[in-house]
């Protein structure tokens, strides 16, 4: 039965030099048709090696991969009519590996693994888990959203057991700490910040992964989403809720990190802003 997703990878022309710094972004870029001019703009600015996309919200017919192939990039897309979508793009070609994170989940595109060369690239966008606003007390949204995060710590600790190199990003829809957001009591006890997810989320670093920000960036505030409404950005009003995590060995390369929060200031921009690494490959 077709459930509305849709997975491809397509090839672009070839890429640009390898500058021996390797770079990787994430980003909801909150509707990759919306978004296009904006993403090419970052393409060629920033250069990245590979792009984690979230909340692409098409199928992927109608994913742009002719301007993202003029711009140099292989794309891999799950694709989801109106609603969750994944991308990668890469500079080099990319197979992928699985396009859900688990056979229950299949329904939502929020999974897409591909291997470049020997490394494992894994783009998630997790469940928010808000119970609708009509009915409060339904927690199936976060039922739903803790099972997910289970199965992604699941996947994540077959590849640290197979000692397999990968990166691991994307919107978490987790608010690891108050620190992370504006406004810790207008988050307490939401889907964002419940025990039960945020004990999920810091598993991944019980099991051995390395979180790029925190690495580069430490504990000091940091945020990568802003509303639309009532001038967050402005005020500056954020939450932190996309990661990078590294395996062990990757960990060890890990040059830099950053949000890029330039482009949250541009028109018609995503409510967030890319996060980034650096890898060294000397």
């Amino acid at each position: 039965m077709n459930d509305g997703s849709s997975s491809i990878s397509r090839p672009p022309p070839a890429s640009p030099a390898d500058t021996g710094l390797f770079s990787v972004t994430t980003w909801n870029v909150n509707s990759i048709k919306a978004r296009l001019p904006q993403v090419i703009e970052y393409l060629g600015k920033y250069s990245p090696d590979v792009v984690l996309l979230q909340e692409i919200k098409t199928e992927a017919d109608g994913f742009p991969f002719f301007e993202l192939q003029a711009a140099g990039y292989h794309c891999a897309v799950k694709g989801q009519k109106s609603y969750n979508g994944v991308a990668v793009l890469s500079k080099t070609p990319v197979n992928v590996i699985s396009d859900t994170i688990a056979p229950e989940f299949a329904d939502q595109a929020r999974y897409l693994e591909v291997e470049q060369n020997g490394t494992r690239f894994i783009c998630v966008y997790v469940p928010n888990g808000q119970a609708p606003a009509a009915e409060p007390d339904d927690t199936s949204r976060l039922d739903y959203k803790i099972k997910w995060l289970d199965a992604l710590n699941a996947r994540a600790g077959e590849l640290l057991k197979s000692e397999t190199d990968f990166v691991l990003g994307g919107d978490f829809n987790v608010i690891e700490f108050d620190s992370d957001v504006y406004s810790p009591a207008a988050f307490k006890d939401s889907a964002f910040t419940v025990p039960a997810v945020r004990q999920r989320f810091k598993a991944m670093y019980f099991q051995g992964l390395t979180n790029a920000l925190r690495e580069k960036c430490g504990d000091a505030p940091l945020y990568s989403y802003w509303d639309y409404r009532a001038g967050a950005r402005e005020k500056n009003d954020g939450i932190l809720l996309d990661h990078l995590f590294l395996s062990p060995k990757l960990a060890d390369k890990l040059a830099q990190a950053a949000v890029d929060g330039e482009m949250r200031d541009e028109p018609k921009a995503s409510d967030h802003a890319p996060v980034r690494c650096l890898l060294s490959l000397t």
